[in-house]
C-alpha cells in the first residue's frame, strides 16, 4: 500500500485532481468529508460537540449548525482547540478504518486541506501538492464559488504560503493549465504511484 497526502491551497483545484486519481483507481480518504460524517445526528461525535458548546450549535432538524459553530470557534482559539480535540481523533480513527479496508496494492490518497499547516507530511509515503498562482485561486474563488474578493483573500491568507506547501511536496501538480494538460500530469503521476505501490508491497 502507498499512502499519499494530497493538499493544495483553497481554489487550487485539489478536488479535480483527487477526482481524476479516483477515476484511475485510487482509494480516496477525504478528511473534510469524514469530519462531517463523525458529527452526523445520532453520532457520539455530535453528542460530544453539544456537551462542549451547548444546544445552540444544533439546527432545528437536530443536525450540526456549522455556521453557528464556526462563528463560536473561529473567534476563540481555546474553543477551536476544544473542537479539534473532539473531532480530530474521530477523523483519525475513521481514516485508519478506511485505509485498513483498502487492499495491500492500493494507492490510498488522503485529501488533507491543512497538511502543511499541521505538519502532517511525515505521516505519508509521498506528498502531492496541487499548485496554482494566487491570481488563479482568487479568480476561481470569486467567479466559481461566488466569494467576495475580501473573503477569498482572507481565506487564502489564513492558509500556509505557496512556498511552504511546495517545500513539503514530493510531487507538484501545476493547475494553472487547461484540463487536458492537468489530465496528462495526473496520468504521469498515477503511473508513478502504481509503480511505487507495487514496489512497496513486493
Amino acid at each position: 500500500m502507498l499512502k499519499v497526502g494530497l493538499t493544495g491551497g483553497i481554489g487550487a483545484g485539489k478536488s479535480e485532481v483527487s477526482r481524476l486519481l479516483v477515476e484511475r483507481g485510487a482509494v480516496l480518504i477525504d478528511a473534510d468529508r469524514i469530519a462531517r460524517e463523525v458529527v452526523e445526528p445520532g453520532s457520539p461525535g455530535l453528542a460530544a460537540v453539544v456537551a462542549a458548546f451547548g444546544e445552540q450549535v444544533l439546527a432545528p432538524d437536530g443536525s450540526l449548525d456549522r455556521p453557528k459553530l464556526g462563528s463560536i470557534v473561529f473567534a476563540d482559539a481555546d474553543k477551536l482547540a476544544v473542537l479539534n480535540k473532539i473531532v480530530h481523533p474521530l477523523v483519525g480513527a475513521r481514516s485508519q478504518e478506511l485505509e485498513a479496508a483498502a487492499g495491500p496494492d492500493s494507492v490510498v490518497i488522503h485529501d488533507v486541506p491543512l497538511l502543511a499547516e499541521n505538519g502532517l507530511a511525515p505521516l505519508y509515503d509521498l506528498v502531492i501538492v496541487v499548485d496554482a498562482a494566487p491570481e488563479t485561486q482568487l479568480d476561481r474563488l470569486t467567479r466559481l464559488r461566488g466569494m467576495s474578493e475580501e473573503d477569498a483573500r482572507a481565506r487564502m491568507a489564513a492558509q500556509a504560503t505557496r512556498e511552504k506547501r511546495r517545500e513539503i511536496a514530493d510531487v507538484v501538480i501545476d493547475n494553472d493549465v487547461p484540463l487536458e494538460r492537468l489530465t496528462e500530469q495526473v496520468d504521469a503521476v498515477w503511473a508513478d504511484l502504481v509503480r511505487r505501490a507495487h514496489t512497496a508491497s513486493a
